[in-house]
């Protein structure tokens, strides 16, 4: 449980999340079945994001296959991604209204139903590019969605489960590693040997599973409240819809919680030119360089699989120090070994040896920055509005993707890859330093300007 999560408790707040409270007897079966449920969220988790990973294998070694350039590699990337723009802010209403699990478990089944359609076209009647765009969006609308409600289950089972929140944060992200991790091994092999099309069947499955796994083992939250006379729960009763605002509303709340909190703008704001980055770099710069210069598939997974393995090492040893670091200069040292060095081993042509060895320091560095930023923002989000706001901060920093995915694929065929590594490795140290500043950036270290735990005012 985090520091602020226990002073609420101290101060018998109503608004903390019920199905976290251990201040009530029990005989030690909750405790153990909050840990399962944990478990079972994060292992959720990490089997829908390993789908994620093979897509973004399988999707432009097909584009690569059907002769598609780098700027059509960098089209489908920019598909996969936008969907998150949409769905970020409307799935976080949604998650808030309709319930944290209901919305985990649709999320991946909808998303499994358009990752198969892709092979079952490509193998009948055909996959034209035009419809492997749509697949893809379609694909994507749901998934962060789907990422946002696991994440805002993740506090009432960590606090039931007797684990402290940094760790907790890093387990789920610590799956998101393991995924990549496994999904990259697989993914590069299964693409090499079977084709992406085929690999796609194994995606769809994913999905499946994940689903199977949340609506089996992960139980519906206890009603949060709100301050309202009517508590909004996991599956809302029909007395309770019609005190509810409109969707405009709600979403108009959260956003006016994170315009005005200082530290989410400035990680919003961060995050989106750094996944800017990442996303020219690992959706269109890593495809087309292992495709031209590294013999393809095979070795984009090793690279893929390193980043995901010392990332899961980086954030398991986080995990057993977290509490006790400083958080920003942490995170401004481990943000910036994490893009900067691996780009530039890239833009010089280092051997594969060495691009494997700086993939590994990004990986070790990388694996402490979303433990930071999650326990963040969940120390200073209300706890009815986490839902809104994890979709508002996640659309925004995730806005750039596209962007970026399409710009890695032009600037491929432009100035080619060697440039747009070394571009991407200086703009990405420059900015990873901003934090050292001060500022705002100073609420991030523990007990600075937490949040109040009420509604943000109108404007």
């Amino acid at each position: 449980m985090s520091e602020n999560g226990r002073a609420e408790e101290a101060r018998g707040t109503d608004d903390a999340p019920h199905l976290g409270r251990t201040d009530r007897p029990h005989d030690g079966r909750p405790g153990r079945t909050a840990r399962v449920a944990l478990s079972s969220l994060v292992a959720a988790h990490a089997i829908s994001q390993t789908g994620n990973v093979v897509t973004a294998f399988a999707v432009p070694f097909y584009v690569l296959g059907l002769g598609g350039s780098g700027a059509e590699v960098g089209l489908a990337a920019a598909f996969a991604t936008a969907p998150v723009i949409i769905g970020g802010p409307l799935g976080g209403v949604v998650v808030d209204r309709v319930g944290r699990r209901r919305a985990a478990i649709v999320a991946d089944l909808v998303s499994g139903a358009s990752v198969l359609a892709m092979p079952v076209l490509a193998l009948t009647v055909g996959l034209p590019f035009w419809a492997l765009l749509a697949l893809v969006f379609v694909g994507g609308l749901l998934d962060s969605p789907g990422q946002v409600a696991r994440r805002v289950m993740l506090p009432g089972l960590t606090e039931r489960a007797g684990v402290r929140i940094e760790r907790s944060v890093g387990l789920i992200d610590g799956s998101e590693r393991f995924a990549k991790l496994i999904g990259a091994s697989i993914a590069g092999l299964l693409v090499a040997a079977v084709g992406p099309v085929a690999s796609l069947f194994v995606n769809a499955a994913t999905f499946a599973v994940s689903a199977a796994l949340t609506g089996a083992l992960v139980p519906a939250p206890d009603p949060v409240r709100t301050g309202s006379p009517n508590p909004r729960d996991d599956h809302p009763t029909e007395p309770t819809e019609p005190t509810r605002a409109s969707y405009r509303a709600d979403l108009a709340e959260g956003a006016r919680f994170v315009v005005r909190d200082p530290l989410m703008r400035l990680i919003v704001a961060l995050v989106l030119v750094t996944n800017l980055l990442d996303a020219a770099r690992g959706s269109t710069l890593l495809p087309l360089y292992a495709n031209d210069r590294l013999g393809g598939a095979a070795a984009l997974g090793l690279l893929v699989a390193t980043m995901g393995g010392c990332a899961l090492v980086g954030n398991v040893a986080f995990g057993f120090v977290a509490h006790r670091v400083p958080r920003r200069v942490t995170f401004v040292v481990c943000f910036t070994l994490a893009g900067g060095p691996s780009s530039l081993a890239f833009a010089l042509g280092a051997p594969l040896p060495v691009l494997v060895a700086a993939t590994a320091l990004s990986g070790l560095a990388a694996g402490a920055l979303n433990p930071i930023l999650g326990t963040v923002q969940l120390e200073r989000t209300p706890e009815h509005l986490r839902g809104r706001v994890f979709g508002l901060v996640t659309a925004g920093a995730w806005a750039g993707i596209p962007i970026g995915a399409l710009l890695g694929g032009l600037a491929a065929d432009t100035i080619g890859l060697a440039v747009a590594f070394g571009i991407v490795a200086v703009v990405y140290t420059t900015v990873t330093l901003t934090p050292l500043a001060g500022g705002d950036w100073r609420l991030m270290e523990r007990g600075r300007g937490t949040t109040p735990r009420s509604p943000a005012p109108p404007l």
